[in-house]
């Protein structure tokens, strides 16, 4: 379905587009930019019936690109009348002089009528401008340019543009006589059709519908795309909602919600809406693997994360803080005392937190902190002992002694190794008789007790509070400052370098 569903992206973008390129479809040209040439691109060409022929006229077959052929129809375009029914006329003096001759068919009454029948149109589509409903006035402009830079150049004078088609289309004109003739007839045919037929040609007629708007039947060949996206939208929904017990069909056509503008029918009323399809489109072709979104969808990602994360991290400390701010200004803090001093707090577990905190504590640093960190204690003592001893003169001269140098550092390093090993035992013997456990838990009762309630004293308590809530706020004034000079784009890049060391 994804593919499906790009052909049907595409034909969108096709039949919008269409009418804005009917002349690169038409004459499959690609002009060069600043230059006067062309790309002409070898589009395959079919016999096309013209739909334009008045009545009583026998339909005519021409060769048209298989692409505005088969999709004119399509957009109600056919070829305009009155520019179709010029260039008719000049095939039909083309025709004339190639059977009558150069030498005399110009001076012949059926070459004359042809040549004034021209002139005569001429005339009428300058001052009539049937470019106009297809929205090409440019191209009629470019016309009239084109024929009053030729003729000019040709006669060595400025005429206007009703004035130089009359001479262009003249063997007798009574200010420029002889402007066609033997001579030329072929080479001014040549640069008319080679410099302005391409142009006339390109000018359509495009019908009206019922309702006011120039006629489109796209729907013709939407409506299939429409009802096979419709009825798997049906099918898919059906089958998430069975699958995730916890979904209703209804949840699940909201969690599938993107893929809506697949199946509504928007050329029926507003055309351009069908762009909209892109977004499901798209999610389809990146689930099917057939496009990799990935570093897109992660840089959208970002860049949404970025537009965002200084306002939202903003507001949410301001708010914790604020919210920290008026608890202590509430009198929160002094409730809080009032319940741990009182034993009025809530107790969910019949064990004093803190007490168990501090003899968990004294128990890790006897038995678990200080016999690794004694070879250090011990190093730092007897480098301390030694650096005291060694400003003493009576032990720099013990050391000076033959045979005794070496004696009062040993008896310094085994001092201190006896003070902390003696130390350690004492604290391990201590902390292991019960009535030592008991008074090391009363002084932590009495010393928290007494905190807690000298703390609540009045003026004390209001001059704490008073500290914490100003120090709250330098916190936020300070954070929000370091916030706002800190570029969030050196922060996502930082972010991004992480994620890669980390999949490394």
């Amino acid at each position: 379905m994804a593919i499906v569903a790009a052909v049907n992206l595409g034909l969108v973008v096709f039949d919008l587009t269409y009418v804005s390129w009917r002349n690169f479809w038409l004459q499959s040209n690609i002009p060069i930019p600043l230059t006067d040439r062309k790309i002409h691109l070898p589009f395959p060409q079919m016999e096309c019936r013209d739909r334009s022929v008045r009545r009583g006229q026998e339909p005519e077959t021409t060769q048209k690109s298989v692409v505005t052929c088969l999709y004119d129809p399509i957009k109600g375009i056919e070829s305009h009348r009155e520019t179709h029914d010029y260039l008719r006329t000049v095939d039909q003096l083309q025709a004339q002089m190639a059977q009558k001759g150069l030498g005399a068919g110009l001076q012949s009454p059926e070459v004359q009528q042809t040549l004034a029948k021209l002139r005569q149109q001429s005339e009428a589509m300058l001052a009539q401008n049937p470019f106009e409903a297809a929205g090409k006035s440019g191209t009629l402009e470019r016309i009239r340019r084109e024929m009053r830079e030729h003729v000019g150049e040709r006669i060595a004078a400025e005429l206007s543009t009703t004035e130089s088609f009359l001479v262009f289309w003249s063997t007798n004109h009574p200010t420029y006589p002889n402007f066609l003739n033997a001579n030329n007839f072929n080479e001014e045919l040549a640069w008319f059709n080679i410099n302005i037929r391409p142009l006339i040609e390109t000018n359509f007629f495009r019908s009206i519908d019922v309702n006011g708007s120039p006629t489109n039947h796209f729907w013709i060949l939407d409506a299939p795309f429409v009802i096979l996206f419709l009825l798997e939208f049906l099918a898919r929904t059906f089958y998430i909602s069975r699958r995730y017990t916890s979904l209703n069909w209804l949840d699940a056509m909201i969690w599938r919600w993107y893929d809506v503008p697949l199946f509504i029918p928007f050329s029926l009323f507003m055309p351009v809406l069908a762009l909209t399809r892109a977004v499901p489109t798209i999610f389809r072709l990146h689930q099917s693997k057939i496009i990799n979104l990935h570093d897109v969808n992660v840089r959208i990602r970002e860049g949404f994360v970025g537009s965002i994360a200084e306002e939202i991290t903003e507001v949410v400390v301001v708010q914790v803080v604020n919210q920290v701010q008026r608890s202590i200004e509430r009198g929160t803090l002094t409730g809080m005392l009032s319940r741990l001093t009182t034993n009025r707090y809530v107790d969910i577990n019949n064990i004093n937190e803190i007490e168990e905190i501090s003899k968990r504590m004294i128990e890790l640093v006897v038995y678990q902190v200080f016999p690794k960190v004694q070879p250090d204690l011990e190093n730092l003592i007897q480098h301390s002992v030694t650096s005291v001893l060694g400003q003493s003169p009576v032990y720099q001269g013990l050391t000076a002694l033959p045979g005794i140098g070496n004696v009062p550092g040993q008896i310094t390093e085994r001092l201190v190794a006896d003070i902390t090993q003696t130390t350690y035992d004492t604290l391990k013997v201590i902390l292991e008789n019960p009535k030592t456990t008991d008074l090391v838990i009363q002084l932590v009762r009495n010393f928290s007790t007494t905190v807690l309630t000298e703390a609540q004293e009045q003026q004390r308590l209001a001059e704490i509070q008073g500290l914490l809530s100003d120090f709250l706020e330098e916190i936020k004034i300070s954070y929000i400052q370091g916030l706002t000079e800190e570029d969030l784009t050196f922060v996502l890049d930082e972010t991004r370098q992480l994620k890669q060391q980390a999949m490394n």
